[in-house]
């Protein structure tokens, strides 16, 4: 049973890869408005039900594998060590992410996720949805923050300059990457850049929320 259990779980995964793959390359090929979820579904040899099965709307078709990754700086706070800082953790998470040249912050050559990007850049709808997520994540931040201080201001506060230097530094591997440069190009002075930007965000942040 727990074979066949993870058997189907296979399965479902690559009809959700196969679609999600077919719908990008569509809308990089056509634009995100002039494809249809049942152009989509004829492409993946599926039913137009069951794209949406997989995902609920035609913008999941494009975010849906990544909005997790907008919750990170989060989860590096929720998780940090004793005596950590907020921007410490931040910092450690982000400087790991550079070091397995993650994707989810632009260190990657790979063609397909980049006309991910182009597709969102090129797409109104999918910018302001881009910008949404990354507001939901600033704010699931700062209210982790508030918890923890007591303080809804100076954690508003912390929360958007550390999503803002995160999200500056990602901004700059798209930049450079689609100007020409290689990903090992990018990635051999990332953590250096990083460290800089961390350390920038310290000298106001030093002492704030420490783990006890």
């Amino acid at each position: 049973m727990a074979e066949a259990m993870g058997l189907r779980e296979r399965k479902k995964l690559q009809t959700e890869m196969r679609i999600y793959r077919v719908a990008v390359d569509l809308f990089a090929e056509r634009g995100f408005d002039e494809v249809s979820v049942q152009q989509i579904a004829d492409a993946a040899e599926v039913s137009k039900m069951t794209v949406f099965n997989y995902f609920g709307t035609k913008e999941e078709l494009v975010f849906k594998p990544m909005v997790e990754h907008f919750s990170d700086a989060a989860r590096a706070v929720r998780e940090r060590m004793p005596g950590e800082s907020a921007v410490g953790a931040v910092r450690r998470q982000f400087l790991a992410m550079v070091e397995r040249r993650d994707p989810s912050i632009g260190l990657h050559g790979d063609p397909f996720a980049r006309r991910i990007r182009a597709v969102i850049m090129a797409t109104p709808v999918l910018r302001e949805r881009a910008y949404v997520e990354s507001e939901k994540g600033a704010r699931e931040l700062a209210d982790l923050l508030t918890d923890e201080t007591g303080d809804p201001t100076l954690a508003l506060i912390a929360a958007a300059t550390l999503a803002t230097a995160r999200g500056a530094l990602v901004e700059e591997h798209h930049r450079r990457i689609d100007a020409g440069e290689s990903v090992g190009e990018v990635a051999a002075d990332a953590a250096e850049r990083a460290r800089r930007a961390f350390d920038l965000v310290e000298k106001g942040l030093k002492d704030y929320a420490v783990r006890a």
